[in-house]
């Protein structure tokens, strides 16, 4: 159940002394091939890390033959001697797996500032290669941690193909993308062009609706890797769909995970006038502490959810909106309905549900509640 489940790749989680736990820090993924076929999409931040930088020139020809992670350090804003250490870290990648560094993509986790000393991560490198087997996907998922509780990991199986996927990320869960990385892999046949647009169908609905905190990181990195080993071409419908099913898997794995969170919480906006109204509206009630707050006490404060809802540009008529908290109507033509008393917020999951009565599209959002727990990690650690 991980990146090495589809034929094709290797993979290995090292430790090389970046974290100071001793704990793993180092990941390779390795697509041996026959294909190579790959895709990326990255974070829209303005403000980009080194191996960001690096990685979206490397993807431009569709081919990447390597991934290779660490957690730690984010090496961002660590200077052009930053931007050396990434481009170092390639060519190591090259030489020991015998391809050229224009082929490896180079992501890093951690914190902003840091600067991730270069001839660790390389001794990491070289370790991470000496252990690359086709059972190592659990070992590199785990080496990508950082404030992850636990790693993440999905498969979704086609006919006669597969798909395999590892993620981290627990924190700064904010849309394009969220603060992850994520390696996955197919032995599908599936062209380039063709992966990109099956890996932009899937995030769209599935990371890119994850916003947990309101915080993008200058990190995010999802990257698919394709290796035709299984021999098999699925129609691009087929493919899309369980891609978009795996993401979605590891984005629950990443919500569940949210630092210090009690609930995971569903938006869903019904009949708006356009998807990008629903999911505007959705956004907003993501993001709103006081609601988020309410939510960890216990209280079912609709008021919040229209309030949201009011600072948004969607289609909508603010004397008609109705709202159900965990499946009870409590506001109705925008007026007190059903009695919020009844709204149990024990469960950690809750849904939160938006009628606009603008139109027919729709789209939920997922966030988590706003916890003491959240407070205090996010001040005890540095990023």
């Amino acid at each position: 159940m991980s990146v090495t489940t589809p034929a094709g790749f290797q993979a290995a989680g090292v430790a090389a002394g970046l974290k100071s736990t001793g704990a793993p820090d180092v990941a390779l993924v390795v697509n041996e091939g026959p294909r190579f076929d790959s895709a990326s999409v990255f974070t829209a931040n303005r403000c980009q890390a080194n191996p960001v930088l690096w990685s979206k020139e490397v993807v431009k020809d569709g081919v990447v033959r390597a991934v290779v992670l660490n957690s730690g350090g984010a090496n961002c804003y660590t200077g052009p001697d930053g931007f050396a250490t990434t481009h170092a870290v390639a060519e190591r990648v090259a030489e020991k797996v015998g391809i050229g560094a224009v082929d490896v993509v180079v992501c890093s986790t951690g914190l902003i500032g840091l600067a991730n000393p270069r001839e660790q991560v390389l001794a990491g490198v070289d370790a991470a290669h000496a252990a690359l087997s086709a059972d190592g996907g659990g070992d590199a998922a785990t080496a990508i941690m950082t404030t992850d509780s636990v790693s993440k990991q999905a498969v979704v199986e086609g006919s006669g193909w597969s798909i395999g996927g590892m993620a981290k990320g627990a924190g700064m869960l904010a849309p394009q993308l969220a603060t992850m990385l994520v390696v996955i892999t197919t032995d599908a046949v599936v062209p380039a062009a063709d992966l990109d647009t099956a890996l932009r169908a899937a995030t769209r609905v599935s990371f890119d609706r994850l916003d947990s905190d309101g915080c993008m990181s200058t990190n995010d990195t999802v990257t698919v890797l394709a290796s035709g080993a299984s021999g098999i071409t699925p129609a691009l419908p087929d493919f899309t769909d369980a891609l978009t099913q795996l993401c979605t898997d590891l984005a629950m794995q990443l919500l569940r995970d949210a630092e210090g969170a009690d609930h995971d919480i569903a938006i869903t906006t019904l009949n708006a006038a356009t998807e990008d109204d629903a999911v505007e509206v959705g956004r907003s009630v993501a993001r709103s502490n006081l609601f988020k707050a309410a939510v960890f006490g216990k209280d079912p404060n609709w008021g919040r959810v229209l309030a949201s809802i009011g600072t948004t540009g969607a289609a909508f008529d603010p004397a008609d909106l109705d709202v159900a908290i965990n499946g009870t109507w409590v506001c109705r033509r925008s007026t007190p309905a059903e009695d919020p008393a009844g709204v149990d917020l024990e469960p950690r999951e809750v849904t939160v549900t938006i009628d606009l009565k603008s139109g027919t599209e729709r789209a939920t959002v997922w966030t988590n509640d706003l916890t003491h727990a959240y407070v205090h990690e996010n001040s005890a650690y540095s990023s």
